[in-house]
């Protein structure tokens, strides 16, 4: 009980200290509990904080959400307007384009409402409510309903989400569900209602050629000169509640929208966003460091870089397959870039020394307070990480080689047909087929090309090989050695060519006449259950070792707080809301450059290639430039702003996010970060760290003068 208060009163010693740097990935509730106001207000803040986050009430929050499975958005307009970045639309742009309408090359502009494209699958989703969950979860501890490992755990928080929402007068409310998660390592607690629209349809994207302009090579790089965004509406029934697509649905009303400001920004200006960070790891050890150099980024870069070379030279030669795989190649590339640029940054900041430093330090505060578990929890860290980084770098190149080859079959889908035919029972054998056409057609997507994919296998099956023990070889690796004289490349063309699952023919012969004999000499069902078991081995060895070292992470964060008291600490970012803020401000990388804080529309003519499809710039973009007709959004000495930097901390998750003003207006739109510090996600570097935006006037000029989307324009609150 005793070291609970002492952890209680550092936590609120650091609530109640202002914030000594733009370091933090602030919670909203939390932002008010921390007496952060007082700190932003200085740098520019002309908001009350009610006016950010107010549980009781409609504020900034209530404008934005999280965009599909991993971007944020914000609402522009009354009318459900969505903006967001390209890339994070770049999937939902890839869905809805062909040869024929190929928006991924050309852009895509609804002229009205009635041009707004469906989108199946893309969901929008607003925050509806936070509540501090902290006391019932150690309630229950105490009292043994959950032991301390299982109250990190899915199982225990999604049943007590669920409970929570049966209690609560949201209940029953559409497209309402609840979620609860742990903070600083499982010392907090937090319970999430979140509201999902289902109906998001496309409204605007301009081409590749200025959403993703620079495309691999500027990505993670200043300066830039990217156009990174996409338009999409919120659709709602007439009640205004979440429902599936129909043509009776209606833009949404919205409680908020953010007003725009065109009146431009200079260095030093306040700003913040608001969004949801995916992950950052700020509270790792030295050792934890290193383990995600060698464990995780070497594996990833080397697995990515050859699946993407494959990739890159199909694509080259067919616009179908360029199409096919274009959000799939970006995908990958963004965080195969990243990895190697955060092990280079992790070496040029010095980021292992610092943590050794930090580590050095805590070692003295835990000798001060006699502290027996603080004393140890490091070296105990430092014992895990030498024992798990063999199985985590196997991990990490196992689910890169086997998510980077696509095809497979449903061995579980077969085990049951098996079993039906076994038994001779017809319905069980009819359901078990119904399963597997389902499967199949799965596999042979729209976005999946059969022989792509092989040249794929051809390249990672063996690089699996060269890269891990025996012991972390698949079983067909023996089918390789033995049936095909370890020749990959005739593995794979009977894999790909003979599988049930290998084309409709096969599958269709398979259909007339299912056996048990077809399927146990299957390449692709020994393949796929293969691969699942030891998938299940390699979960099975981490959850054990995962068990302890939540523990051991739980009482480390609680110590750093203690030590960092009263200087606030935020918690690491887990793809929940969270409000940062900074300034407007260029940066010196290394001796004798120096970076400006913004760029213009000047830069991509310079950068101009047209042998290079990453930095081709489209003809009427060069007219537009000609003749200077920047309209309204240009800065006062006539040209045309680009993009912007900030101090703000941001990692990803937080594409797409508002960059506001003091007074909460929108003045960018979030979409990268530079490249000096991408061990940022680590540790954070406020001489280095920046956030890449696009200025708003530049998004703006491209929906106007390019798209020739006035109507757009009109619908949005422009100061």
């Amino acid at each position: 009980m005793k070291k609970l208060k002492v952890w209680a009163l550092a936590l609120l010693g650091a609530l109640m200290a202002p914030a000594h740097a733009d370091e933090g990935m602030w919670l909203l509730q939390m932002m008010q509990e921390k007496n952060l106001t007082d700190r932003m207000k200085a740098q520019g803040l002309q908001m009350e904080a009610l006016d950010i986050y107010n549980p009781n009430a409609v504020s900034l929050k209530d404008a934005v959400g999280i965009f599909g499975g991993g971007c944020t958005g914000e609402i522009i307009s009354p009318d459900g307007l969505i903006l967001t970045n390209h890339h994070c639309g770049y999937g939902a742009i890839q869905q809805h384009s062909s040869v024929e309408h190929d928006y991924l090359t050309d852009g895509f502009w609804a002229k009205s409402r009635a041009e707004e494209l469906p989108t199946p699958g893309l969901k929008f989703r607003f925050v509806e409510r936070i509540e501090d969950i902290t006391e019932q979860v150690n309630a229950d501890i105490k009292a043994k309903k959950v032991s301390e490992v299982e109250s990190f755990g899915r199982n225990y928080l999604d049943k007590l989400a669920a409970n929570a929402l049966k209690k609560s007068d949201l209940k029953g409310q559409p497209g309402i569900s609840t979620m609860a998660l742990p903070f600083y390592e499982g010392n907090k607690f937090y319970l999430f209602y979140i509201k999902t629209y289902s109906d998001v349809r496309m409204v605007a994207a301009p081409p590749s050629s200025i959403g993703k302009f620079g495309g691999e090579t500027d990505n993670w790089m200043w300066p830039r000169h990217t156009c990174d965004f996409s338009m999409f509406r919120i659709y709602a029934d007439a009640q205004g509640n979440p429902a599936d697509y129909s043509p009776a649905n209606v833009p949404l009303k919205v409680k908020k929208h953010l007003a725009i400001s065109l009146q431009g920004l200079k260095e030093g200006d306040y700003a913040m966003i608001m969004g949801f960070p995916g992950s950052t790891s700020r509270y790792l050890t030295a050792s934890e460091v290193e383990l995600r150099m060698k464990g995780t980024n070497v594996p990833r870069i080397a697995v990515r870089e050859a699946r993407q070379d494959v990739l890159k030279a199909e694509m080259a030669a067919s616009d179908r397959i360029r199409i096919m795989y274009a959000s799939k190649y970006a995908g990958s590339s963004n965080y195969w870039k990243n990895s190697i640029g955060m092990n280079k940054a992790i070496v040029d900041n010095h980021v292992i020394e610092t943590k050794k430093e930090q580590e050095a330090r805590f070692a003295e505060f835990a000798r001060r307070q006699n502290h027996a578990d603080y004393a140890e929890v490091v070296s105990r860290i430092d014992a895990y990480v030498a024992k798990v980084l063999p199985m985590y770098t196997e991990g990490t190149y196992f689910n890169e080689v086997f998510n980077g080859i696509e095809f497979g079959a449903d061995q579980e889908g077969f085990a049951q047909l098996k079993n039906a035919l076994q038994k001779n029972k017809q319905k069980d054998i009819q359901t078990a087929l119904e399963r597997l056409k389902r499967n199949f057609a799965r596999v042979h997507n729209k976005d999946y090309d059969h022989e792509v994919d092989r040249k794929v296998a051809k390249v990672l099956l063996p690089l699996y090989a060269r890269s891990v023990s025996a012991d972390a070889l698949p079983a067909f690796y023996e089918t390789i050695r033995t049936r095909f004289g370890g020749d990959y490349a005739a593995y794979v063309d009977a894999l790909y060519d003979t599988s049930i699952f290998a084309s409709q023919q096969n599958f269709d012969a398979f259909l007339a006449r299912p056996t048990t004999e077809a399927i146990d000499a299957d390449l692709a069902v020994a393949y796929s259950s293969a691969k699942a078991d030891l998938r299940s081995h390699f979960t099975k060895l981490m959850q054990q070792e995962n068990d302890a070292i939540r523990l051991l992470h739980k009482t480390y964060v609680r110590g750093l707080c203690e030590m960092y008291a009263p200087t606030p600490k935020a918690p690491d970012a887990n793809f929940t809301i969270r409000l940062t803020y900074g300034n407007v401000k260029s940066y010196d990388p290394k001796d004798g450059v120096h970076y400006n804080y913004y760029t213009t529309l000047k830069g991509v003519m310079e950068k101009e290639d047209p042998t290079n499809p990453e930095f081709v710039v489209p003809a009427r973009l060069k007219e537009l430039y000609a003749s200077k007709d920047f309209g309204r959004y240009a800065l006062p000495n006539g040209e045309m702003p680009a993009c912007f930097l900030t101090t703000n901390d941001i990692t990803g998750g937080n594409s797409g996010s508002p960059v506001m003003n003091g007074n909460g207006e929108l003045i960018g739109a979030a979409f990268d970060g530079n490249w000096e510090s991408l061990s940022g996600d680590i540790s954070f570097d406020n001489g280095l760290q920046r956030c890449i935006a696009v200025d708003i006037r530049y998004i703006l000029f491209i929906v106007d003068k390019l798209g020739g989307c006035q109507h757009l324009i009109d619908e949005m609150t422009i100061r």
